[in-house]
């Protein structure tokens, strides 16, 4: 009896999720064998690149060349000068970009990649330290480089064994061990991270400030303690953050209405034309300071309720409001 529509397209649907569950094992066992036979040469490697006063090139053909330019990539974002070379444009005339300061990383599965190994005496000339990854211990590549670290599988995930895969994986995998090795090496921060980042989220989070995104001056809503609560709302009115300052005599910061505030006092009957801003007020308002980073006002904000903290210094001083819309548009939320 032949299986219904339904019954084969179940029957497709299962077989297609057993060949990625079978890809994803093959390719953590070899990450995995990666753990276990990491040693001293790695640390070496780590040591060299940290010693290396020009630029980390990384190099690769095929698919090892794709990986590279990730390696090198990610070497770049996390504060290692690095550019990835192809190694056969390298041969015909690149081989400029390679300066004796340098380290290469040479990356090469079978460590017989003509185009690879065809850098090397070019490379040893200058005297550029080579770290190689690559999957024969026994190669050309390996034997010719100052560290080699294994990058072997035992399988690829390619049933016929001919598409890089697990080795790939591997291969990634010991880069980005590399990389943040170093990093921790060069004590690399956050902030250093976000200096290299600027066009992104982490390095809005991470460079930009309050006093960067605060209504300042004039655009900052405020009244006497003195004045009616009407003044109050018409104050709240004409600057538009929903809420305004109380200032005492010196222009120092006695409270906050906001239009909640208004709203609840007009429920209960309070008359705001002979109450005073100061009545209406709540004292000892949250605030921040002008130096602190946007992303702890965001914090500040999303642990108390509320959508705008007062900018002060000193906790009296106003230097401007910075408003939970402003923190939205800049892309720090």
């Amino acid at each position: 009896m032949k299986p219904s529509g339904r019954d084969s397209k179940t029957t497709k649907i299962e077989e297609s999720l057993a060949d990625g569950r079978r890809v994803l094992e093959i390719e953590a066992r070899a990450v995995q064998s990666l753990v276990d036979r990491l040693d001293a040469k790695f640390g070496k490697a780590v040591q060299l690149l940290v010693q290396c006063k020009g630029k980390v090139v990384v190099s690769g053909m095929g698919k090892s060349g794709l990986i590279g330019q990730k390696i090198a990539a990610t070497l770049a974002s996390t504060g290692t000068s690095s550019f990835f070379l192809h190694p056969a444009e390298g041969v015909h005339g690149d081989l400029g970009m390679l300066a004796r300061r340098d380290a290469l990383i040479a990356i090469s599965n079978s460590g017989e990649t003509q185009e690879l190994l065809q850098l090397l005496p070019f490379v040893k000339r200058l005297g550029i330290p080579v770290i190689a990854f690559t999957g024969r211990m026994t190669s050309t590549l390996a034997k010719n480089a100052d560290v080699a670290l294994d990058v072997s599988v035992q399988e690829e995930a390619c049933p016929m064994g001919l598409a890089p895969t697990a080795s790939t994986t591997a291969t990634l995998a010991l880069g980005d061990a590399l990389a943040v090795a170093l990093l921790q090496k060069r004590e690399f921060k956050e902030e250093d991270f976000a200096r290299f980042h600027p066009g992104g989220t982490l390095g809005r989070r991470l460079l930009v400030k309050v006093k960067d995104l605060m209504h300042a001056e004039s655009e900052i809503p405020v009244v006497h303690a003195t004045v009616g609560g009407m003044a109050a709302m018409l104050e709240m009115t004409a600057k538009k953050l929903g809420m305004t300052t109380v200032v005492d005599q010196e222009g120092l910061l006695v409270g906050v209405i906001t239009d909640g505030d208004l709203r609840r006092f007009i429920q209960r009957g309070i008359d705001l034309v002979n109450t005073t801003a100061q009545e209406l007020a709540t004292a000892n308002p949250k605030s921040i300071g002008p130096d602190e980073l946007a992303a702890k006002a965001v914090e500040m904000m999303e642990r108390f309720s509320i959508t705008t903290l007062v900018v002060t210094e000193d906790g009296r001083n106003i230097r401007g409001v910075i408003h939970l819309h402003d923190l939205l548009k800049n892309g720090i939320v």
